[in-house]
């Protein structure tokens, strides 16, 4: 029987793809588990495995074809003589149902429909919390909307209705009106809200497209600053014993071979980033309305930059790993993430954000925290800069660290608790050895 390979979901966020290339070519046999094509995310680009066997019988979407939906039709594969017109139809995407025609109650007295009702029990309207932000958010009454959910309950729908509409909308009045001989069709979906104008731009310029990368970016950071309390504790961290105990170390590793080793100073942050997140495992969590959620195992996310943006590959359970072998994953994901050949599970998840600039010269930055997460530690250049040693001027090798935490799970207090800690390790760095 004729199958429809369909666009596969490949990450939370993805809601389209482009199709980057075809490995596979009409007519060719697949077996279950083949590479068939690679599809390009909004984090990385990555192979697309059969779950079926058959032959490709006819392909749909070419290579290199860009907005791909979701669960739209990519290919057909079929049995031996089988023709690809058989396979069954895409399912369409969900659509609202109109409800049944009901006949006309026999006495004009009774009352109207609960789904035309407004959505309240006694004094309390029964609304979702998506919707109840919503109306919050644009100063609409909850109680002059009627729900069309469970019991008259508001969602989301119901308030981009209102938001339609308009203020000059009103609620359905409450008094009772003989009901029509047929439940109406609810209304088509409400149009969504105009996007802002667009900036007139007279002067000469270049548009440069948006990448999916680019606006899942501008969606995430603008959600985090917008719904997270960010909060920011800065300290001069001493780094000139960290960087004699790197030498050491890098002194003692083979030229070549399984062995080798080549530490960076990132990789030593990550590491006394990963044992301080041991001690404050409050720090190491994600707030949700009901509790917030401590992680038990310390999983760093580490933001590399790419061509499209930025990646943040995870260094997993980085309290219980040696720093050769912290730095080994870390130069393998850093390369994977810049091919776009990541797995998923290497970049979604973690509970910490590290994001470095020191490469760069950067004197000092605060990062936006990347949610679900409570913490994220921006890390700048180490300069040689003047500072007071036992009452005398003195010269060290210093790098200043911001924490941006996310103020509903880390108070004030804990975040200076922190990020003492941590300078505390990076300055007596041999406690990163045991």
């Amino acid at each position: 029987m004729a199958t429809n390979i369909l666009m596969p979901a490949l990450s939370p966020t993805m809601t389209e793809g482009t199709l980057a290339r075809w490995l596979k070519k009409e007519g060719d046999q697949v077996k279950a588990g083949d590479i068939i094509a690679e599809i390009e995310t909004d984090k990385a680009t990555m192979e697309v495995e059969a779950v079926d066997e058959g032959i490709l019988g006819k392909i749909v979407v070419a290579g290199g074809t860009a907005g791909v939906k979701v669960n739209d039709v990519i290919a057909v594969l079929v049995e031996a003589g089988e023709s690809a017109d058989a396979a069954p139809a895409a399912k369409p995407a969900p659509a609202a149902v109109a409800p049944k025609t009901e006949p006309a109650p026999a006495t004009p007295a009774a009352a109207p429909a609960p789904a035309a009702a407004p959505a309240a029990s006694g004094s309390r309207v029964i609304a979702s919390p998506l919707a109840r932000r919503m109306a919050e958010q644009a100063g609409l009454d909850l109680s002059a909307i009627a729900g069309s959910g469970p019991n008259g309950r508001i969602v989301k729908a119901d308030v981009d209705a209102a938001l339609a509409k308009g203020p000059a909308a009103k609620p359905a009045p409450a008094a009772a009106a003989p009901a029509p001989a047929a439940a109406p069709a609810p209304a088509a979906a409400p149009a969504p809200a105009p996007k802002p104008a667009a900036p007139v731009i007279t002067a000469p310029h270049t548009a440069v497209p948006n990448s999916t990368m680019r606006k899942v970016i501008a969606r995430r950071l603008s959600e985090s600053k917008q719904t997270v309390p960010h909060f920011y504790v800065s300290m001069d961290i001493e780094i000139d014993a960290l960087l004699k105990l790197r030498s050491q170390l890098n002194a003692t590793s083979p030229k070549d071979g399984p062995g080798a080793f080549k530490l960076s100073v990132n990789d030593l942050v990550i590491k006394a980033a990963a044992v301080t997140l041991r001690r404050f495992p409050n720090v190491n969590a994600t707030w949700t309305d009901d509790a917030i959620i401590q992680y038990h195992d310390v999983d760093i996310s580490v933001a590399v930059s790419i061509p499209d943006g930025l990646i943040t590959p995870i260094v997993r359970k980085a309290d219980q790993k040696g720093l050769a072998a912290i730095s080994n994953e870390m130069k393998d994901l850093a390369a994977r993430a810049k091919a776009g050949k990541l797995k998923p599970e290497e970049f979604q998840g973690g509970g910490f954000s590290i994001s470095n600039m020191g490469m760069y010269g950067v004197r000092d930055f605060a990062a936006i925290i990347n949610p679900p997460q409570a913490g994220i530690l921006a890390v700048s250049a180490g300069e040689q800069r003047p500072v007071v040693k036992n009452g005398a001027l003195a010269i060290a090798t210093v790098m200043t660290c911001t924490l941006s935490v996310d103020h509903r799970v880390v108070d004030g207090a804990l975040a200076a608790e922190w990020i003492q800690a941590f300078k505390r390790i990076v300055e007596e760095p041999l406690s990163l050895m045991l």
